[in-house]
Protein backbone atom coordinates (compact mmCIF):
# COMPACT_ATOMS: atom_id res chain seq x y z
CA UNK A 1 0.00 0.00 0.00
CA UNK A 2 1.16 3.58 -0.58
CA UNK A 3 3.94 5.17 1.43
CA UNK A 4 3.70 8.97 1.63
CA UNK A 5 6.75 10.72 3.00
CA UNK A 6 7.19 14.32 4.10
CA UNK A 7 10.83 15.29 3.64
CA UNK A 8 12.88 18.45 3.53
CA UNK A 9 16.52 18.83 4.51
CA UNK A 10 15.72 22.19 6.11
CA UNK A 11 13.90 22.32 9.43
CA UNK A 12 11.12 24.70 10.39
CA UNK A 13 9.23 24.34 7.12
CA UNK A 14 6.09 22.74 8.58
CA UNK A 15 7.04 19.20 7.61
CA UNK A 16 5.91 17.47 10.81
CA UNK A 17 2.73 19.53 10.97
CA UNK A 18 1.80 18.51 7.44
CA UNK A 19 2.66 14.85 8.06
CA UNK A 20 0.61 14.63 11.26
CA UNK A 21 -2.35 16.41 9.71
CA UNK A 22 -2.32 14.20 6.62
CA UNK A 23 -2.19 11.03 8.73
CA UNK A 24 -5.05 12.35 10.87
CA UNK A 25 -7.03 13.28 7.75
CA UNK A 26 -6.68 9.71 6.48
CA UNK A 27 -7.80 8.45 9.89
CA UNK A 28 -10.89 10.68 9.67
CA UNK A 29 -11.65 9.00 6.34
CA UNK A 30 -11.57 5.66 8.19
CA UNK A 31 -8.40 4.52 6.46
CA UNK A 32 -6.00 2.11 8.14
CA UNK A 33 -2.91 4.28 8.50
CA UNK A 34 0.45 3.89 10.23
CA UNK A 35 2.65 6.86 11.12
CA UNK A 36 6.43 6.57 11.11
CA UNK A 37 8.51 9.17 12.91
CA UNK A 38 11.98 9.12 11.33
CA UNK A 39 13.03 12.42 12.89
CA UNK A 40 15.34 12.16 15.91
CA UNK A 41 13.54 15.13 17.49
CA UNK A 42 10.48 12.84 17.77
CA UNK A 43 7.97 15.69 17.52
CA UNK A 44 5.66 13.64 15.32
CA UNK A 45 5.46 10.64 17.65
CA UNK A 46 5.00 12.95 20.65
CA UNK A 47 2.12 14.67 18.82
CA UNK A 48 0.54 11.34 17.94
CA UNK A 49 0.73 10.30 21.58
CA UNK A 50 -0.93 13.57 22.61
CA UNK A 51 -3.73 12.83 20.14
CA UNK A 52 -4.50 9.69 22.12
CA UNK A 53 -2.52 7.11 20.14
CA UNK A 54 -5.47 6.67 17.79
CA UNK A 55 -3.02 6.16 14.91
CA UNK A 56 -0.41 3.39 15.27
CA UNK A 57 3.01 5.01 15.38
CA UNK A 58 6.58 3.75 15.09
CA UNK A 59 9.77 5.68 15.70
CA UNK A 60 12.31 4.38 13.17
CA UNK A 61 15.45 6.42 12.59
CA UNK A 62 18.10 3.95 11.41
CA UNK A 63 18.30 3.50 7.62
CA UNK A 64 18.63 -0.29 7.81
CA UNK A 65 15.62 -0.53 10.12
CA UNK A 66 13.60 1.61 7.72
CA UNK A 67 14.57 -0.60 4.78
CA UNK A 68 13.49 -3.68 6.72
CA UNK A 69 10.33 -2.41 8.38
CA UNK A 70 8.79 0.07 5.95
CA UNK A 71 7.82 -2.55 3.32
CA UNK A 72 6.33 -4.77 6.03
CA UNK A 73 4.20 -1.94 7.40
CA UNK A 74 3.13 -1.02 3.88
CA UNK A 75 1.85 -4.56 3.43
CA UNK A 76 -0.21 -4.40 6.61
CA UNK A 77 -1.70 -0.90 6.38
CA UNK A 78 -3.67 0.91 3.73
CA UNK A 79 -1.35 3.92 4.05
CA UNK A 80 1.99 4.63 5.70
CA UNK A 81 2.86 8.26 6.42
CA UNK A 82 6.51 9.06 7.16
CA UNK A 83 7.82 12.19 8.84
CA UNK A 84 11.41 12.36 7.60
CA UNK A 85 14.36 13.99 9.33
CA UNK A 86 15.30 17.59 8.42
CA UNK A 87 18.62 16.60 6.89
CA UNK A 88 20.21 14.51 4.16
CA UNK A 89 21.16 11.17 5.66
CA UNK A 90 21.06 7.54 4.59
CA UNK A 91 17.71 7.34 6.39
CA UNK A 92 16.29 10.09 4.18
CA UNK A 93 17.57 8.33 1.08
CA UNK A 94 16.03 5.06 2.26
CA UNK A 95 12.68 6.74 2.90
CA UNK A 96 12.61 8.32 -0.54
CA UNK A 97 13.53 5.07 -2.29
CA UNK A 98 10.65 3.32 -0.51
CA UNK A 99 8.02 6.05 -0.96
CA UNK A 100 5.27 6.25 -3.55
CA UNK A 101 4.82 9.98 -3.04
CA UNK A 102 7.24 12.43 -1.43
CA UNK A 103 5.82 15.75 -0.26
CA UNK A 104 8.13 18.70 0.33
CA UNK A 105 6.82 21.78 2.18
CA UNK A 106 8.71 24.94 1.29
CA UNK A 107 8.70 28.35 2.93
CA UNK A 108 8.73 31.30 0.52
CA UNK A 109 12.23 32.53 1.31
CA UNK A 110 15.41 32.54 -0.77
CA UNK A 111 17.19 30.14 1.56
CA UNK A 112 14.28 27.70 1.58
CA UNK A 113 13.92 27.82 -2.20
CA UNK A 114 17.60 26.94 -2.55
CA UNK A 115 17.10 24.09 -0.11
CA UNK A 116 14.10 22.93 -2.15
CA UNK A 117 16.26 22.55 -5.23
CA UNK A 118 18.56 20.24 -3.27
CA UNK A 119 15.58 18.26 -1.96
CA UNK A 120 14.25 17.75 -5.48
CA UNK A 121 17.68 16.63 -6.66
CA UNK A 122 17.68 14.01 -3.90
CA UNK A 123 14.22 12.81 -4.93
CA UNK A 124 15.29 12.48 -8.56
CA UNK A 125 18.28 10.42 -7.46
CA UNK A 126 15.89 8.10 -5.62
CA UNK A 127 13.74 7.84 -8.76
CA UNK A 128 16.70 6.45 -10.69
CA UNK A 129 17.11 3.72 -8.09
CA UNK A 130 13.41 2.95 -7.61
CA UNK A 131 12.26 2.95 -11.21
CA UNK A 132 10.51 6.32 -11.22
CA UNK A 133 9.26 6.59 -7.65
CA UNK A 134 8.59 8.56 -5.57
CA UNK A 135 6.23 10.95 -7.26
CA UNK A 136 7.43 14.38 -6.05
CA UNK A 137 5.04 17.04 -4.79
CA UNK A 138 5.83 20.45 -3.31
CA UNK A 139 3.72 23.11 -1.67
CA UNK A 140 4.20 26.54 -0.14
CA UNK A 141 4.10 26.45 3.65
CA UNK A 142 4.06 29.14 6.34
CA UNK A 143 3.40 31.88 3.81
CA UNK A 144 2.24 35.41 4.52
CA UNK A 145 -0.83 36.48 2.57
CA UNK A 146 -0.60 38.98 -0.28
CA UNK A 147 3.17 39.20 -0.30
CA UNK A 148 5.65 39.49 -3.11
CA UNK A 149 7.76 36.70 -1.62
CA UNK A 150 4.92 34.21 -1.94
CA UNK A 151 4.23 35.19 -5.54
CA UNK A 152 7.90 34.97 -6.46
CA UNK A 153 8.21 31.58 -4.79
CA UNK A 154 5.23 30.21 -6.70
CA UNK A 155 6.70 31.47 -9.98
CA UNK A 156 10.05 29.87 -9.17
CA UNK A 157 8.56 26.52 -8.16
CA UNK A 158 6.38 26.32 -11.27
CA UNK A 159 9.55 26.23 -13.34
CA UNK A 160 10.93 23.07 -11.70
CA UNK A 161 10.42 20.25 -14.22
CA UNK A 162 8.89 16.92 -13.27
CA UNK A 163 7.47 18.11 -9.94
CA UNK A 164 3.84 18.52 -8.90
CA UNK A 165 3.35 22.00 -7.45
CA UNK A 166 0.23 21.73 -5.30
CA UNK A 167 -2.23 24.58 -5.60
CA UNK A 168 -2.91 24.78 -1.87
CA UNK A 169 -0.85 27.28 0.10
CA UNK A 170 -0.64 26.83 3.87
CA UNK A 171 -0.47 30.31 5.37
CA UNK A 172 1.27 31.29 8.57
CA UNK A 173 -1.55 31.18 11.14
CA UNK A 174 -1.44 31.17 14.91
CA UNK A 175 -3.91 28.29 15.05
CA UNK A 176 -1.49 26.06 13.16
CA UNK A 177 1.35 26.97 15.49
CA UNK A 178 -0.86 26.33 18.52
CA UNK A 179 -2.18 22.95 17.38
CA UNK A 180 0.93 21.12 18.57
CA UNK A 181 1.03 22.78 22.01
CA UNK A 182 -2.70 22.17 22.44
CA UNK A 183 -2.35 18.46 21.60
CA UNK A 184 -4.79 18.60 18.72
CA UNK A 185 -5.19 19.39 15.01
CA UNK A 186 -6.65 22.47 13.37
CA UNK A 187 -9.88 20.57 12.73
CA UNK A 188 -10.63 20.51 16.46
CA UNK A 189 -9.71 24.10 17.26
CA UNK A 190 -12.07 27.01 17.68
CA UNK A 191 -11.43 29.92 15.36
CA UNK A 192 -9.34 27.80 13.00
CA UNK A 193 -11.79 27.51 10.12
CA UNK A 194 -9.45 28.95 7.49
CA UNK A 195 -6.54 26.79 8.63
CA UNK A 196 -8.78 23.71 8.60
CA UNK A 197 -9.95 24.52 5.08
CA UNK A 198 -6.38 24.88 3.87
CA UNK A 199 -5.33 21.56 5.34
CA UNK A 200 -8.43 19.86 3.93
CA UNK A 201 -7.47 21.20 0.51
CA UNK A 202 -3.84 20.14 0.89
CA UNK A 203 -4.74 16.64 2.01
CA UNK A 204 -7.19 16.24 -0.84
CA UNK A 205 -4.51 17.21 -3.35
CA UNK A 206 -2.05 14.70 -1.89
CA UNK A 207 -4.80 12.08 -1.91
CA UNK A 208 -5.43 12.73 -5.60
CA UNK A 209 -1.78 11.90 -6.38
CA UNK A 210 -2.32 8.40 -5.01
CA UNK A 211 -5.09 7.51 -7.44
Amino acid sequence: MPVISFCNQKGGCGKTTAAVHFAFWLHKKRKKVHFIDADAQASGSFWMSALGNIIPTSKIIDANDLIEQLPVLAENYAFVVVDGAPNVTESTRAILCLSNVSVTPIQPTGLDLHSASEAIRLIKSAQKISGGLPLPAIFISRAAKNTRLKDEALTFLKEIPGVNLLKTVIHNRQAIADSFSQDTTVWSMKGAKEAAEEFDSLCQEIWSLLK
